[in-house]
């Protein structure tokens, strides 16, 4: 089978595609034959050895993918050969067969294809869990939503409008921001034209914003907390802009605000129960039409370290996706 590889720590133009033997099934495991593969933000990290997760080299990217259960050890009972599934594997998905603990597999929803359910949970379960648990958002309430128009961004807007908040979109191009009208955006923000403290105020009647959803990081970090209101909740999701900011703790004293830290990885492992509830809402509302994955591009295998480069550029709207199959 064939795989994307990292063989040395280095950026996505450094990864290869090569041949590798099938993986062995453990009893516990599953093979799954990978139809559709995520590109995340991570995995720009992963591969230079930036993260928190450090696989052994040589490895394949990617997290999260969508695909069909080969094979399946002698201990695993719920799941059998031929479902359709979405598995969370942390590096190893941009391969055309992936071995993985059958606890990190889940069933595809009815009436969803590979492509989308591959780009689904990993961003509307860290999103769900961010707003309606993290920031515990409410009807009537006003979220700003930075790096809107990615993948998260764009979740965010869509399970803010479903949690009944106002929702400013901020991003920084007026083609981005179309995108996030699109997906229900209630007013925006391009930050490259106006300074976002001042925006935010504006769009406030300077009473601010009650939840700040930040996958940004950076110089972002301080205007958006200038622009929280009284008892605000600044979410810190993660940093996309490459520099992890130190914002002023005085800010949250005289605000009397919020800034809470998001880990769903974690979050999935130490709450399983809370987790599988939350999927369920977003599951429900997925079929409801209620949230509208974007994904922006599909990539064959040969082309997986272009469509991180262009993730971790920040030049994409939406999810990538990578079809291993192709």
């Amino acid at each position: 089978m064939r795989a994307l590889l990292c063989k040395q720590f280095g950026p996505p133009e450094t990864l290869v595609v090569e041949e590798q033997p099938t993986p062995e099934v453990g009893p516990k495991q599953v093979l799954i034959d990978v139809q559709a593969a995520a590109v995340n933000f991570p995995d720009s990290l992963i591969i230079e050895d930036k993260y928190q997760l450090k696989p052994e080299l040589p490895f394949s990217p990617g997290g999260e993918l969508a695909g069909v259960v080969n094979t399946v050890g002698n201990e695993v009972k719920h799941l059998k050969a031929g479902d359709n599934v979405i598995a969370f594997t942390g590096y190893g998905a941009m391969a055309e067969q992936i071995a993985t603990d059958a606890n990190r597999v889940i069933p595809m929803p009815d009436g969803v294809d590979h492509v989308t359910a591959s780009a689904f949970v990993m961003t509307y379960g860290t999103t769900y869990h961010a707003l309606a648990d993290r920031a515990a958002l409410k009807s009537g309430e006003t979220l700003l939503v930075l790096g809107a128009a990615g993948g998260v961004g764009l979740a965010a807007i869509e399970l803010g409008k479903a949690l009944g908040a106002h929702v400013i979109a901020a991003a920084s191009s007026e083609e981005k921001l179309a995108v996030c009208r699109e997906h229900g955006a209630d007013e925006t923000i391009n930050y490259v034209e106006e300074d976002l403290k001042d925006a935010i105020k504006a769009r406030t009647d300077g009473r601010g914003v009650d939840v700040v959803y930040d996958p940004v990081g950076g110089d972002m970090t301080e205007k958006a907390l200038r622009g929280t209101a009284w008892r605000g909740r600044l979410l810190v999701i993660g940093f996309a802009a490459g520099e992890i900011p130190k914002p002023p703790l005085n800010l949250a004293l005289l605000k009397g605000c919020s800034i809470v830290g998001v880990f769903w990885g974690s979050f999935t492992q130490r709450e399983p129960q809370e987790n599988q509830k939350q999927l369920k809402q977003i599951f429900t509302w997925l079929a409801e039409g209620k949230l509208r994955p974007h994904v922006s591009g599909t990539y064959p295998l040969e082309r997986g370290g272009e469509a991180i480069t262009v993730l971790a550029s920040r030049k994409a709207a939406g999810k990538l996706v990578i079809k291993p199959q192709e």
